[in-house]
């Protein structure tokens, strides 16, 4: 849990993810459209990834990956972070991390 927390506090936004998933990428693409470029942790890539999906696990998430933290807080996974998205929540927790246009 120590790594994620490191990690997710990097920066303001933070995907943990794997390179070969789909919903990954889906959650990627839909931070970069709304202009944030998010710091993205490819566990598949990493040698403490199975630790830290684990983690993530025990910190609460249905599906390890992807796994969003804004402001070092964790927002959840793919479900939660569209919820938000449609329901008009996300744009403004990412509004400080936007890029200027």
């Amino acid at each position: 849990m120590e790594a994620i927390m490191r990690v997710a506090s990097k920066k303001g936004v933070v995907i943990f993810s794997k390179s070969s998933c789909c919903m990954c990428y889906a959650v990627k693409i839909l931070f970069h459209e709304l202009g944030v470029n998010p710091l993205i942790h490819e566990l598949d890539q990493d040698p403490e990834g199975r630790e830290m999906e684990k983690a993530l696990v025990r910190m609460g998430c249905n599906t390890p990956v992807p796994s969003v933290f804004i402001n070092g807080e964790f927002v959840g996974s793919t479900n939660e972070v569209m919820s938000l998205h449609l329901g008009g929540s996300l744009l403004p927790l990412l509004r400080p991390y936007q890029a200027l246009p």
